[in-house]
């Protein structure tokens, strides 16, 4: 559980109430939409129809970026505002069963597809493929979490031997000629092996992710997964150069997202506040899984998921279970913990005193003072959509840098 990228700034507290969200939900380029604010409503309204199964008012306004007219696209107010108060999505997916009668896969998507639109920070994305690419990859990473089953190491790591090797120099990396999808199942889910393997919840997320990503180009981008498979038969990419090379980082310390704002597909982190536990390895906070319906991954029990207020109070009670291993070094007793969260989650008073303090935006890195757990940004994957190339540029360059001789196709 390793300390997210600082964003400089000040400790930002949002358990308060908080003014109403503006809207800004996504943008599209005008160029295969069209210049007629009707037109446009037409054809977005139709692809959501045909494509997902959803009917929706929509907001449509003239967006300039740069040099390219385009098209800002937001739920309308009413209803963002009637499903998703103060931004909060944490309940989208009980409306979509209930107003919509949306089902499994499809409702998973709708809740994709309803919580980007009604977005405080535009997601931008370069036409309808490559929006919809971004809604299969959320789907395929929350379905990925969701299977997800570990045990949970701080410093202890293995893979299955089948699939992956360990290098010194490069970590574990894929066995040539071994199918990406299969040996990352095998690593993350059990059914696969018939066993749980040692990783931390950060490596874990990349593994995840990375599933979610493959899943997503062995339909629609085969010759970008063959890079992909290239990549990971030479290096493992990983912490710091996984979320430059993987990830778009949404919002900012300084205008952060709201507290109860998440998309499914979104790597979260939760902070560790206090200063004392946050100082044991593995324990200065946690990165999670967004899955949709209100519920966070939990690698190490994933039958128990994680509600946001359920992860705020574990890791509120981590500052009450020090305990020494046997080596005399300070660690986490885990059944401490459990026996802590039973008892506050059965309090209704004492629930209340530690959400106030957890539930506000964390401090800066480097800073315990007064913030709580909650991150002020959200993680998601860059675009995999065939026309893209940012991602197969990346890619090209890392294979070429670790493998100069290396033959690697045009996108």
């Amino acid at each position: 559980m390793v300390d997210r990228p600082n964003n400089a700034g000040m400790s930002i507290h949002a358990f308060a109430p908080r003014p109403r969200v503006v809207l800004q939900g996504v943008w599209l380029p005008a160029e295969g939409l069209g210049q007629e604010p009707l037109v446009v409503e037409a054809v977005l309204r139709a692809w959501l129809q045909q494509a997902w199964g959803l009917s929706l008012p929509l907001r449509l306004r003239p967006e300039q970026r740069g040099t390219r007219p385009g098209w800002a696209v937001s739920l309308a107010t009413e209803l963002a505002q009637a499903w998703m108060p103060q931004g909060d999505t944490l309940n989208l997916a009980l409306r979509l069963g209930t107003e919509l009668g949306l089902q499994a896969e499809q409702a998973l998507a709708g809740e994709v597809l309803l919580a980007m639109l009604a977005a405080p920070l535009a997601y931008g994305f370069e036409g309808l493929e490559a929006w919809a690419s971004a809604v299969r990859v959320r789907c395929h990473i929350a379905q990925a979490a969701q299977r997800t089953a570990l045990a949970f190491k701080t410093v202890a790591a293995e893979r299955p031997e089948a699939f992956w090797r360990y290098d010194e120099d490069h970590g574990f990396v894929l066995q040539a000629g071994s199918d990406l999808i299969a040996a990352l199942e095998a690593a993350t889910q059990p059914e696969a092996t018939g066993r749980l393997y040692d990783f931390s919840c950060y490596r874990a997320s990349e593994y995840v992710i990375l599933l979610g990503l493959a899943r997503e180009l062995a339909v629609h981008h085969p010759a970008l997964l063959s890079l992909l498979q290239q990549v990971n038969e030479r290096h493992a990419i990983r912490s710091g150069l996984f979320h430059d090379t993987y990830l778009i980082e949404h919002g900012q310390q300084a205008a952060p997202l709201p507290p109860r704002f998440y998309v499914p597909g979104d790597r979260v982190w939760f902070r560790n506040p206090d200063p004392v536990s946050s100082d044991i390895t593995g324990y200065e906070g946690s990165w999670v899984i967004y899955m949709g319906g209100g519920l966070f991954s939990n690698f190490w029990r994933r039958d128990a998921p994680f509600t946001l207020e359920g992860k705020c109070v574990e890791i509120f009670h981590w500052r009450h279970a020090l305990a020494k291993d046997e080596h005399g070094e300070l660690c986490i007793d885990e059944a401490l913990v459990a026996r802590h969260v039973a008892q506050t989650m059965a309090d209704p008073q004492r629930l209340e005193q530690v959400l106030a303090r957890m539930m506000r935006h964390r401090d800066a890195k480097g800073v315990y003072a007064d913030g709580g757990c909650i991150d002020t940004t959200r993680e998601h994957p860059r675009s995999v959509a065939p026309h893209d190339a940012s991602l197969w540029q990346v890619l090209d360059g890392l294979v070429r840098t670790w493998a100069p001789s290396a033959k690697v196709a045009t996108p």
